[in-house]
């Protein structure tokens, strides 16, 4: 099985959307996800992750499947921290945190590190919890049953289906982190994602244990494809 993490494209957060740019994104996307069929898709409930899934929708005659424990609001009030204006950031752009979740006694911790007593009065277990269980259910609909002691995934229904599950930046770090069995503070603080930015997650293998790998990850060549500005996240371009 291959699953394509896509992010919503260039969006506008209130009212929840998707801009011009964002709809070329979503359509030179559709365009690369159709080359080679998909067979399943899944997204977010919110609308620019909707809407950006549509013209895959469209192109490959394939019903989108909502899944509201994808939309980044859940954890946008979960693992988000107050900047020196009054406004939020995720915890893992904070700059404290950053050098915080490189120390010794956090990376012993590994996939355990929300239980450090610097954050007993967050959220932050609970909601990787909450991740943990429904990205687990989520692939063993898919076929593949999650063992965390084995850090892989036991075959249940070996496939070749090509999955594409359209969400967000936050959520898309805390989904990958977790499918992979990488810690959350590793992973959040050297990956990124950027709009309409596709990841490619591989599950095929032999054997009795199935270990994910990333192909791909934040591709954009759908942009250079059709000639759309390549900027990072609107700021940098490379």
């Amino acid at each position: 099985m291959l699953l394509f993490l896509l992010r919503h494209a260039d969006p506008v957060y209130e009212p929840d959307d998707i801009t011009t740019l964002g709809l070329r994104q979503a359509e030179a996307l559709a365009y690369r996800l159709s080359k080679n069929g998909i067979d399943k898709i899944y997204s977010s409930s919110s609308n620019r992750a909707i809407r950006t899934a549509l013209p895959t929708s469209k192109k490959t005659k394939r019903e989108i499947e909502v899944l509201d424990w994808a939309n980044e609001k859940h954890l946008w009030l979960d693992l988000t921290v107050k900047k020196s204006d009054g406004g939020l950031t995720w915890c893992f752009s904070d700059k404290d945190f950053i050098e915080f979740f490189q120390t010794e006694e956090i990376r012993t911790l590994g996939a355990r590190w929300y239980e450090h007593k610097a954050f007993s009065a967050s959220n932050y277990k609970s909601a990787m919890q909450r991740i943990d269980k429904e990205a687990d259910l989520f692939l063993e609909n898919l076929g593949y049953r999650h063992s965390r002691e084995r850090g892989g995934y036991i075959p249940l229904k070996p496939n070749d289906s090509r999955v594409a599950f359209f969400a967000h930046h936050g959520f898309g770090v805390a989904f990958l982190s977790s499918i992979l069995d990488i810690p959350f503070p590793t992973f959040a603080t050297r990956f990124d994602i950027s709009h309409s930015g596709m990841t490619v997650v591989d599950f095929s293998g032999e054997g009795n244990l199935i270990v994910p790998k990333i192909l791909q990850l934040s591709n954009d060549s759908h942009l250079y494809k059709f000639g759309i500005p390549t900027k990072y996240n609107n700021y940098l371009e490379f």
